[in-house]
């Protein structure tokens, strides 16, 4: 096995210190990859229980040690049964010392990789997310005391996310003698993602922001995008991820009892296009620029008249996906009717291709989310004139009936030239559609933070939405922060259907009233009390001195308090949860009874 390793932890922006410790290891020689492997570690201290930095910088060390010294004839299970009980014993025992100060405590999660195959050992809230062929799905389960709520039904998942409860912990390393990790086994292929982080990381991302990241950045990066995402929301933990990605495997195979390895072609990727190769005798593939979810995009040179080329060429798995396949056609005829100096121009290919894909101009340069993270907030004029030309194209795609329903930073490229390009129609629609409809808010479709109501309600929009994320994202250009603020994102589009943001000038007193207006004009959450076309956006953002100020910002809402089902079912989850203490506190008195 081949992999790429990204890590990143961070204290926060509150914590003093950190309690969060990282570890990786991977061998040299290819023998030891194929007898031992490699192991990522994550461990998260308890705080109020001692020493948690101690804790969780003890486990790291002592698996690590485990794990490289131990016999490389054990199986994935018993390595990882060797390195918790090993780490367990260790920290109990410290613990027990210094009872006066608090016991020590930590989480333990630990991914082996080995041939074809990823074993995942787990003990605590730290969480495992897997992404293949274009899908994320979490592997292991919080033991947290709000994750034995969710699991009775007694709240819902968006309840778990925001509940004191959450850091209650029912499993731990180092509360017991014996500590009995969960474990998991999944078999990976090239181009596969693991994702190892901390609740003060999860507990501010979707599983969907998870997947953009890891898609379009390599593992270092995704993972300091990702808790940069975090402390943007509010994150007021120590912040720790770890991401892995699959470059090439062995399936592991016997024959008359000998151990055979074989190179495997991940059906994934299939035969994929590589840097070096040819397509269609005309585009020399030269590198690749980035791989997400579904499709992989290279540079290349266009051998016909030499210019320099991106292509969009989706994974070959998707391509007999007549839903998928629609889509990306639909993709590809929007964006050859697009011919505007700030949208991203489509070219046209060979009318026999081999295989299907886009021809698209290839950029230089940042995107302005990147820009957004180095700049905050953004000098008044240039965020306004940005945001005129950003109106302008959005006008054009207007006029020519194409919602884009996906704008935001990441989708505006900022070249070296100066120029700007509005990007990515993978889910863009005709306005024409008889009803133009959204699929409603869920953990996996990516950013809240620029939507609107009506997509989070899953209603009927059409370019009112896309004025809605226009000034969602002057609003962040301009003030530093997101719109609305919440713990995570169910509360975040919880905000955004019952409330207003907090008014610009309250958080940037720079601004003027008539920068504010426009913002505010451009947020509301009534689609009819928006501007009706971004041509009227533009003009206000070109003209700002001639906007008359109608007192928005007095009229400003604040969003309403999260009711989930917790609170309407609390008698019901006292009656549960009652016995349950009870017993818990019994078993503790036992135990300290014993010591």
């Amino acid at each position: 096995m081949e992999i790429t390793y990204g890590g990143f932890s961070s204290a926060g922006p509150v914590r003093s210190n950190n309690e969060d410790s990282i570890e990786f290891w991977e061998p040299t020689a290819p023998e030891d990859w194929r007898t031992r492997g490699a192991v990522a570690i994550l461990a998260d201290g308890v705080g109020g229980h001692g020493h948690g930095e101690v804790a969780s910088k003890m486990a790291c060390d002592l698996c690590r040690r485990t794990f490289t010294k131990g016999p490389p004839s054990s199986t994935p299970n018993q390595v990882l049964w060797q390195m918790f009980n090993s780490a367990n014993l260790a920290i109990y025992d410290a613990g027990m010392r210094q009872r006066t100060e608090g016991r020590m405590l930590t989480t333990l999660t630990v991914s082996l990789f080995r041939n074809n195959e990823v074993t995942i050992g787990h003990v605590g809230d730290c969480r495992v997310y897997a992404v293949q062929q274009g899908y994320i799905r979490r592997i292991t389960s919080d033991h947290s005391y709000a994750g034995v709520q969710v699991k009775l039904g007694l709240i819902t998942v968006q309840d778990a996310m925001s509940s004191q409860l959450r850091s209650v912990l029912t499993r731990a390393v180092g509360q017991d003698p014996v500590v009995r990790p969960d474990t998991h086994t999944i078999v990976v292929n090239r181009g596969d993602h693991i994702v190892q982080c901390t609740d003060g990381v999860w507990c501010f991302i979707t599983e969907g922001e998870i997947l953009d990241a890891v898609s379009k950045r390599q593992p270092e990066d995704a993972c300091k995008y990702l808790v940069d995402l975090a402390v943007k929301r509010g994150g007021d933990d120590n912040l720790t991820c770890q991401i892995i990605r699959i470059e090439s495997v062995e399936r592991l195979s016997y024959y008359r009892g000998h151990p055979i390895y074989q190179r495997v072609q991940p059906a994934v990727m299939g035969n994929e296009l590589e840097p070096g190769q040819l397509l269609d005798e005309r585009y020399q593939i030269t590198d690749l620029v980035s791989r997400s979810g579904m499709a992989s995009i290279f540079k290349a040179t266009d051998l016909k008249d030499n210019h320099t080329v991106a292509l969009k060429v989706p994974f070959m798995q998707f391509e007999a996906d007549p839903g998928f396949y629609g889509r990306f056609k639909r993709e590809e005829q929007i964006g050859k009717t697009m011919r505007h100096p700030y949208i991203l121009r489509f070219e046209e290919g060979p009318e026999n291709q081999s295989r299907p894909y886009i021809v698209m101009e290839y950029l230089e340069g940042q995107t302005l989310g990147h820009l957004m993270r180095s700049i905050r907030p953004f000098p008044v004029p240039d965020a306004l004139r940005i945001a005129s030309r950003i109106c302008e194209a959005l006008h054009y795609m207007h006029e020519h009936e194409v919602v884009h329903r996906d704008l935001k930073p990441e989708n505006i490229m900022i070249c070296n030239d100066g120029s700007i390009r509005v990007m990515d129609f993978g889910i863009a629609k005709y306005e024409a559609t008889r009803r133009l409809t959204f699929g409603g808010f869920t953990p996996t479709m990516g950013t809240p933070d620029y939507m609107a109501p009506e997509q989070v309600k899953g209603k009927r929009g059409d370019r009112r939405t896309d004025i809605y994320s226009m000034g969602a994202i002057i609003y962040e250009m301009l003030t530093g922060s997101m719109p609305f603020d919440g713990a995570n994102p169910f509360l975040i589009m919880n905000a955004r259907l019952t409330g207003d943001p907090i008014a610009p000038r309250v958080k940037n007193p720079e601004l003027s009233p008539q920068v504010e207006e426009i913002i505010l004009h451009a947020m509301s959450r009534d689609p009819a009390a928006r501007y009706q076309t971004a041509l009227e956006m533009k003009h206000d953002l070109d003209h700002p001195d001639e906007v008359p100020v109608t007192g928005r910002a007095e009229r400003l809402q604040a969003p309403k308090a999260w009711k989930g089902r917790w609170r309407g079912m609390r008698g019901t989850a006292a009656a549960v949860l009652l016995p349950i203490l009870a017993y818990v506190i019994v078993k503790v008195v036992q135990h300290l009874h014993w010591q």
